[in-house]
């Protein structure tokens, strides 16, 4: 029914850059709160970006703060996520997620996202 799809993944050198995409389909997508996590062996799984439906508002773990940025393409139902200065440690296995959303304030990284993707694997190197 709902589905999303993760691309762009791939295998990069230390200070590099990677864009990833998410397409989805069979949501109302404009109503949704989009977001990025990863999960890396041994770790708890992140939430590293997060946009709202209308795109006002933005949030970002620590980690990944100032060198990611989220965005999103509503006619296109699509949401990116711009990976720069990557580090050792951004490696991990990226999911597209989705919620809907209710109010602005719902649209956060610690919040239910019931949809997922199948995740793209990033890999940064030293």
């Amino acid at each position: 029914q709902v589905q999303l799809v993760e691309s762009g993944g791939g295998s990069v050198e230390a200070g590099g850059s990677l864009r990833l995409s998410c397409t989805t389909s069979g949501l109302t997508y404009r109503r949704a709160c989009m977001a990025w996590f990863r999960q890396a062996p041994g770790k708890e799984r992140e939430g590293v970006a997060v946009i709202s439906g209308e795109a006002s508002r933005q949030e970002y773990s620590s980690s990944v703060r100032g060198r990611f940025t989220i965005s999103r393409d509503n006619d296109k139902n699509t949401v990116f996520l711009q990976m720069n200065s990557l580090e050792v440690e951004d490696t991990a296995i990226y999911y597209c997620a989705a919620r809907i959303q209710s109010v602005v304030s719902s649209c956060s990284r610690h919040a239910d996202f019931p949809y997922w993707g199948q995740g793209t694997h990033v890999t940064v190197s030293s």
